[in-house]
């Protein structure tokens, strides 16, 4: 998500080493360490809410579904890799049913 080498993060830690100096940093690395964890705790209390608000019909259901990146990929990509065929059109299996030399059924409502 960030790419973070090596190189990015030992240049962050001398910036963060010289903005707030050695007495100080590993005090703000204790918070923002207890900042991260609080943040995933309450991220898993909502996940575990949603859950039980969905209701038991809705068990399988996946949140990364919600994705907009992964819900196009899963129903529009995924169905294009599974199919081997273009589905024919109804026109043309309606078309290839037909006897030859028979007309198709006329409908007086359609036109």
């Amino acid at each position: 998500m960030f790419d973070l080498s090596f190189g990015k993060l030992l240049i962050l830690a001398v910036l963060a080493l010289v903005i707030f100096g050695p007495d100080q940093l590993p005090k703000i690395a204790a918070q923002a360490g207890r900042a991260l964890r609080d943040l995933r705790r309450l991220a898993d209390m909502a996940k575990a809410d949603l859950r039980e608000g969905l209701g038991p019909e809705f068990s399988d259901f996946d949140l990364t579904d919600l994705d907009p990146r992964n819900f196009v990929r899963k129903h529009l990509f995924d169905e294009l890799d599974g199919e081997e065929e273009p589905h024919p059109s109804p026109g043309a299996a309606a078309a290839s049913a037909l006897p030859p030399g028979e007309s198709p059924p006329y409908d007086a409502e359609a036109t």
